[in-house]
């Protein structure tokens, strides 16, 4: 289907939320009839003004579920034109021969694409990665209404409700509790209060003169160090340890094995052998 399926500016709410409800609030809603047959015109034959049709009708469908998100302090139109590309990925894969409501299949991916913003935008920090915290964060901001923590008792319900461990219900509600701090100190922070900002106490050791210095003094000893347990082999072998292991095209055993007129296992062995002497030497 891809972007011909947005033939308006519809998918977009804009600034003017209100005007934007009101518009899609007019578009007729489709009876089963009307929408069978517009599901099969998209559906076998590729009809895009069928699916832009399908779009259009259900856009009051998505402003309504967008309106049950709006406690996570996120812009009304940002959930609705997410929910919108939920709704369009909906249209794109309904099958009009599973005998359901179009709303009925497009729920789920109207919901799954608000989800991934929330969870995108709410903090800078993810609170929520795998599948079953996404379950937990939703479940758990729904069914705690109050700003006090949990009791135990409440917090073991919780828990037996979405069939997870009470440890996993507290450690959630203190993801959720938990806020963003900036790294700087604001603008109108005074002296008192900005060497609180993490920069003053947060160390990037990166850019550390000393600790730079430090790196480069031990990448040099263990140079020094591996030449002169290199120089301790004999030719043949200081040649395969270099051929094996400190070339940027590596050599095969049976390269070197080709190479010396030996078998492949005795150039394991010698390669052995010289490593536990090289090992030796750096370890002295």
């Amino acid at each position: 289907m891809g972007t011909s399926l947005q033939p308006v500016d519809m998918l977009s709410p804009g600034a003017n939320l209100n005007a934007y409800i009101q518009t899609v609030s007019s578009f007729e809603v489709l009876s089963a009839e009307e929408e069978k047959r517009l599901a099969e015109d998209l559906y076998y034959r590729q009809d895009l003004n069928a699916a832009r049709q399908l779009v259009l009708s259900h856009l009051r469908f998505v402003v309504h579920i967008a309106k049950s998100y709006s406690g996570y302090g996120l812009n009304q139109a940002d959930l609705i034109q997410e929910g919108n590309v939920g709704l369009m990925k909906a249209v794109k894969r309904f099958n009009p021969e599973k005998g359901v409501r179009l709303v009925s299949f497009a729920v789920h991916w109207i919901k799954a694409e608000i989800h991934e913003f929330i969870l995108r935008n709410w903090r800078i920090v993810k609170i929520a990665t795998t599948k079953a915290q996404r379950k937990l964060f939703f479940n758990l901001r729904g069914q705690k209404k109050r700003l006090a923590w949990l009791t135990n008792d409440e917090a073991k319900a919780v828990a037996e409700d979405l069939n997870v461990d009470v440890a996993q219900v507290h450690e959630m509600e203190g993801r959720l509790a938990a806020r963003d701090a900036a790294f700087d100190a604001g603008v109108d922070d005074d002296e008192d209060s900005a060497w609180q900002a993490p920069a003053h106490y947060l160390e990037d050791r990166r850019y550390d003169p000393a600790a730079q210095l430090e790196q480069d003094n031990w990448q040099e000893t263990s140079l020094n160090s591996l030449a002169a347990a290199m120089d301790q082999l004999d030719d043949r072998s200081r040649d395969i340890i270099q051929a094996r292991w400190l070339s940027e095209e590596k050599a095969t055993l049976h390269e070197l094995a080709d190479k010396y007129g030996v078998s492949a296992e005795r150039i394991r062995q010698l390669e052995k052998n010289a490593m536990k002497k090289v090992r030796a030497a750096m370890e002295a």
